[in-house]
């Protein structure tokens, strides 16, 4: 039986490296493992550095907020959190004004984490570009890592638009915060 030639016979638009999808999937999964040993050392997974990212800016916060900020829908979520919980790193109680809202907390373990994992983003960057520390907070690297975060962060609400799922202003919009 002759083996067929799928290259030619493929139209150009069904190719893989013609995708959008495919570069946003490997690199997030590129950063992911790049985090990994950074995550590692304060024993967390990448979704929960998310949570504990936003714990660390307001809590407490009700799950639905965190959800949100996240794009994470609460089957999601849940799990997570008690993992946290268990860990000793959140706490989740139910809002007395409105008991159907669960409010999560952080614990003093999971206030303390943050000093542990302030170098994070900075240890990450350096990882990133390949450079010594000097070289990954000058102006040029600093200036590129905001434009390529306001580019993805355009391209999440652009996104979001097309699922009709608007993105909440805290998500979409972190141009403030520094490059991470």
């Amino acid at each position: 039986m002759p083996s067929t030639n799928t290259t030619t016979a493929c139209p150009a638009h069904l190719r893989l490296d013609q995708q959008l999808c495919f570069p946003l999937y490997a690199a997030s999964n590129l950063m992911t493992r790049l985090y990994r040993p950074l995550l590692d050392e304060l024993g967390l997974t990448y979704p929960q550095y998310l949570a504990m990212l936003v714990l660390w800016e307001a809590s407490p916060c009700t799950v639905s907020a965190l959800g949100e900020r996240l794009l994470l829908d609460s089957g999601t979520l849940t799990p997570l959190l008690k993992r946290l919980e268990t860990a000793g790193l959140v706490r989740r109680t139910r809002d007395v004004a409105d008991e159907r809202r669960v409010l999560v907390s952080l614990t003093d373990d999971g206030l303390a984490l943050r000093a542990r994992a302030d170098g994070v983003p900075h240890r990450l960057v350096c990882r990133v570009l390949a450079t010594t520390e000097t070289e990954a907070t000058s102006p040029t690297a600093t200036a590129d890592l905001t434009q390529l975060r306001t580019q993805l962060q355009a391209l999440v609400h652009t996104l979001s638009q097309a699922l009709d799922t608007p993105v909440s202003a805290a998500s979409a919009n972190l141009a403030d915060a520094s490059p991470r």
